[in-house]
């Protein structure tokens, strides 16, 4: 399933995505060496898809409004559309699909990618990351 997602990032109308990965994970080597700057190598990779916007939270940003954990938002092209947001966490899945609930979300991720890194800065600091796991 994960694959065929991530196909839709490329080919004839892909999708739009936008992501603010905290710094912490970047760091936190899950697999090995060898797996971690795959992974790596790979958001290098994708994050310079021109319909893909990857931008990293920095440990100096401290507190922040999505601190409480991930969720994604699934927004549609239809005008009359609600925003979707899912939340997973080890005992639940939730997914929120009111539109005060939807709108605090997209707050939250509003503020959270105002105190991360541009994106070309967040690329220069993931290739950094992946230079020193040599």
């Amino acid at each position: 399933m994960r694959q065929k997602r991530q196909a839709r990032l490329s080919g004839s109308d892909p999708l739009q995505f936008y992501a603010v990965i905290g710094e912490g994970v970047l760091h936190q080597q899950v697999g090995g060496p060898d797996v971690m700057r795959a992974q790596l190598r790979h958001l290098v990779e994708v994050a310079e898809l021109p319909n893909v916007r990857v931008q990293v939270l920095p440990f100096r940003a401290g507190g922040h409004a999505c601190i409480g954990g991930s969720f994604n938002i699934v927004s549609f092209s239809e005008a009359e559309a609600v925003d979707v947001v899912h939340v997973d966490s080890i005992a639940a899945t939730v997914w929120v699909e009111n539109e005060a609930d939807s709108t605090t979300y997209s707050s939250f991720f509003d503020r959270t990618a105002r105190l991360s890194l541009a994106p070309k800065d967040s690329l220069r600091l993931i290739e950094s990351i992946y230079e020193d796991m040599r």
